[in-house]
């Protein structure tokens, strides 16, 4: 019934609204400022009595260089709250579509009531998780110093918080909480020391104590004994993550908050969970409360393994049990089934490869038995959810620029997945009592919002948007969807490349070009939102980009991926450059004589490679990217990267690693080349930018280096970011604008 009053509110608003658009000013190009003002959208978390969804926001000051989350709410029983967003493409095609059915899709939904409402606004608040009665839900903030876990009463006929409480006061700071399913306990993790285990009010005040001293400390000398000893941007300083529970007793439930004791589930000098730079959870409580399933590597050299196993363990607490020792690959992800007889999992079979293909795993929790369910799919399973019945697991998985939801129902035995929503999706999460599937999507020209799948209805109809909470910004500005186009790459298969066209375009016109090159290298480019590469910004000021899912890039099966081991400056070199031949044969806007490549990470290796192999660029752009393998290799953190790509050490295979290392071509650099990075990289360490400027310099080749003191592998400081992308424009138009 639903989804017969979203197609009549289509036809009766949303026709309309798009021939008075036709009519109406014409829009601006995206600006830098516009990005700014959007607000980000987290993960959909709905109410236990499917009446609402929470989510968090954040907002960017980018006066005060800030960013700032919101808990906000949006209301899932009034029949209005169905629907699309007014002037947002509410479901993006198929990539790769041609236009006329890319515009029928996108003028398929329903309006939005934009009935999404900020719900704490006096209070910073992320990571929004319901109690399992639905009369409260705990999240993380910083209102009192520190990141802490509050309690807010929530009432759920109104929608309206009553009243806010902190839970947490612990010095080391408290994040990713989880209400167990039983209400008893919440669950949170926290960096500590590991010398300080043991009783938990001995433990908390002892962790207390040193990182006090270490405040008041005149010196901050560290003392290294073994590697990983910093990691992605911080120095490790001896601390691990572990994961504590508080209970939960009803004098908490009725808002007075006693000075509890938290328990440390995971004592011991490992991290437990795992460090990870986002997407789901690598711990579950299971659904009586009683036990939690947590990832952890208790391998000797941690910098060269991938081998992250599960464990559970009483949430009492106790020995805990390793339910993985079998994989030498990594295990992560876990999640029980709502029947608590299962935990799905993710995996990777290869020892030290991070790349390898991610599968969907079911451990029998009475058997201890292992399936994998999606053997006979060749594509690596992301973010998923468990069906309300336990018969079934939902799942994103890249595909040719998308990331499409699927399905794996336990009685197929084929090991295959059928197709449930296209699109750019992520975030997945079910009400254990309905039948309704909730994510967030994105697009190139939109980032996250949430939306809403029936499940068991018919796919092929668009699900329904439920936030549109940018329309503001996005009904002012001009902004063009993703072209999808084929050729023929290394070994002569067929390689995925996109562009996307400025404002205003005139097919007549010649354009300059942004050659975008991706990161990863195992991570693809496609129909997605960035902040920090933007496509469309990119565009913006007159340029074409082009994009190439080179060989490397998963969404086209495990053997693409694996093609560019040991050959980093081969088959995705040729695969770019054939791609960029094929753009300028079959797109004659695009004027040949004024592009540039830009690229980060291995993105910026490639740029620095690009520099040294071919003249055909007017400028390049490297941010953190690899300039010479050997010094990479000994000033990284997580050396099982290098190790598995350059196939050992640059002791054991220096012929790979001098090979591929662009430093060995510095004598053919001539392209002017701005190069970016940062003092808190510890991926690809400053030290490779800071070697590249100079040989630049020495060899009287044009460049500029930005360095950002502050920053990691990723500019993300707000007024840090306006200038990267005011210096990396103004390189480009400098070179291609003459």
């Amino acid at each position: 019934m639903r989804r017969v009053f979203v197609l009549l509110f289509t036809l009766l608003y949303v026709v309309p609204a798009l021939s008075i658009a036709a009519f109406s000013q014409a829009k601006r190009p995206f600006t830098f400022e516009d990005m700014m003002a959007l607000k980000r959208v987290g993960e959909p978390v709905p109410s236990p009595d499917g009446k609402w969804v929470l989510f968090s926001a954040v907002d960017v000051d980018l006066a005060a260089n800030k960013k700032t989350p919101h808990i906000w709410i949006v209301s899932l029983s009034s029949p209005n709250s169905a629907g699309g967003a007014t002037g947002v493409p509410p479901v993006q095609a198929r990539v790769g579509a041609d236009a006329s059915s890319a515009q029928a899709e996108r003028s398929s939904a329903a309006p939005s009531s934009a009935r999404e409402r900020i719900l704490i606004a006096d209070q910073d608040g992320d990571r929004p998780r319901w109690s399992p009665d639905g009369k409260h839900f705990a999240f993380i903030s910083t209102k009192e110093g520190g990141s802490q876990v509050w309690i807010a009463d929530f009432d759920s006929a109104a929608g309206k918080v009553t009243g806010v409480h902190r839970l947490t006061n612990i010095k080391t700071d408290a994040g990713g909480e989880l209400w167990s399913p039983d209400g008893k306990n919440i669950l949170f993790t926290s960096d500590v020391y590991p010398e300080c285990d043991g009783i938990p009010a001995e433990e908390a005040a002892c962790n207390a104590k040193k990182v006090e001293e270490w405040k008041q400390s005149k010196v901050k000398a560290l003392i290294f004994d073994r590697l990983l000893y910093r990691h992605w941007n911080a120095y490790k300083e001896g601390k691990r993550s572990h994961i504590f529970v508080v209970p939960m007793p009803p004098a908490v439930i009725a808002g007075q908050l006693p000075d509890l004791s938290p328990r440390d589930l995971t004592p011991g000098d490992y991290d437990a969970p795992v460090f990870s730079l986002g997407g789901q959870d690598n711990y579950a409580f299971s659904p009586d409360g009683q036990e939690v399933c947590y990832t952890s590597n208790h391998d000797k050299v941690e910098a060269t393994s991938t081998n992250n196993d599960l464990w559970i363990v009483p949430v009492t607490g106790g020995p805990a049990k390793n339910i993985t020792a079998d994989n030498p690959g990594s295990d992560s992800t876990p999640l029980y089934s709502p029947d608590g007889k299962y935990i799905a999992y993710r995996a990777q079979q290869r020892p030290g490869d991070e790349s390898d293909r991610f599968r969907l795993m079911l451990y029998d929790r009475k058997t201890g038995e292992k399936k994998n369910l999606t053997e006979g799919f060749d594509r690596w399973v992301g973010s998923y959810v468990w069906s309300p019945g336990s018969d079934s697991l939902f799942f994103t998985a890249e595909e040719e620029g998308e990331s499409p939801i699927f399905m794996s129902k336990f009685d197929e035995n084929d090991g295959k997945a059928s197709l449930v929503v296209r699109g750019f999706n992520d975030d997945l999460s079910i009400v254990k009592s309905d039948s309704d599937l909730f994510f967030t999507r994105m697009s190139v020209e939109r980032p996250n919002e949430i939306f809403q799948e029936e499940l068991g209805t018919d796919y092929n109809l668009p699900p329904t948007q439920l936030t549109n909470i940018n329309h503001k910004v996005f009904s002012a500005v001009e902004l063009n969807p993703v072209t999808s186009f084929w050729f023929t790459g290394a070994y002569g298969d067929k390689v995925q490349g996109f562009l996307v066209k400025p404002p205003n375009f005139d097919p007549n016109k010649k354009y300059p070009l942004k050659f975008i090159v991706h990161g990863g290298p195992e991570v693809p480019e496609g129909d997605e939102w960035s902040y920090r590469w933007n496509p469309e910004l990119f565009a913006a000021s007159g340029y074409v980009v082009i994009m190439i899912n080179f060989h490397g890039s998963p969404g086209y099966g495990q053997k693409f991926v694996d093609a560019i081991y040991g050959d980093w400056g081969g088959a995705p070199f040729e695969d770019l450059m054939k791609g960029l031949d094929y753009a300028e044969k079959t797109y004659p806007f695009i004027d040949k004589d004024r592009e540039c490549a830009l690229g980060a990470s291995y993105g910026g290796y490639m740029a620095n490679w690009i520099l040294g192999h071919t003249d055909r660029f007017k400028c390049i752009v490297t941010h953190d990217g690899m300039f010479n393998s050997t010094s990479a290799w000994g000033t990284t953190e997580e050396l099982w990267f290098n190790d598995w790509e350059f196939k050992g050490t640059p002791y054991t295979n220096r012929a790979l690693y001098d090979k591929w290392s662009p430093h060995m071509y510095a004598t053919n650099f001539k392209t002017p080349t701005l190069v970016v990075h940062g003092q808190l990289d510890y991926r690809l360490d400053v030290s490779e930018g800071f070697q590249l400027f100079t040989t630049l310099q020495r060899l009287g080749v044009p460049s500029k280096m930005l360095y950002f003191p502050d920053e990691g592998h990723w500019v993300l400081k707000p007024q840090n970011s306006q200038l990267w992308y005011k210096t990396v424009n103004d390189w480009v138009d400098q070179w291609t604008k003459k």
